[in-house]
């Protein structure tokens, strides 16, 4: 039986850039910052709130996962926002969203009240697309 997910992949165009973004603009906890061989490096993060959630922030880089025209295909399609997407939850979305805002965090949708709950969305510095929802009360 399995009890719980541990780890989830964001691919990201730039490592450096994004540990910027998910640690010194969303406030997420720096989890493993390590070498892998001469060129990769494992990098996850966590909500603050979530430490056994590890964020594995990927590198799209040609090496064990990705040959050849792979690479380019992928960064085309996170830079498009259309690889895929998360849902990341806060407990007063128009103060996070603010807070977030005033740190460059770029947003596609302002707060607003939809039929299955509060969100914005926002983007980070790849082009991944992300819903931030406040919980419901």
């Amino acid at each position: 039986m399995i009890t719980r997910l541990n780890h989830v992949s964001i691919f990201v165009l730039d490592q450096s850039s994004a540990f910027d973004f998910y640690v010194n603009k969303l406030g997420f906890s720096v989890h493993t910052d390590a070498p892998i061989g001469e060129k990769m490096r494992w990098l996850t993060v966590c909500p603050p709130e979530q430490p056994t959630l590890e964020i594995s922030l990927m590198a799209i880089e040609e090496g064990i996962m990705f040959t050849g025209n792979a690479v380019q295909q992928m960064r085309e399609l996170v830079q498009k926002g259309t690889f895929g997407f998360g849902v990341f939850e806060c407990n007063n979305l128009d103060a996070t969203y603010e807070e977030l805002k005033s740190k460059g965090v770029v947003f596609k949708k302002t707060p607003t009240r939809e039929f299955y709950g509060y969100e914005a969305l926002f983007v980070d510095d790849s082009g991944n697309w992300f819903s931030l929802s406040q919980k419901k009360q």
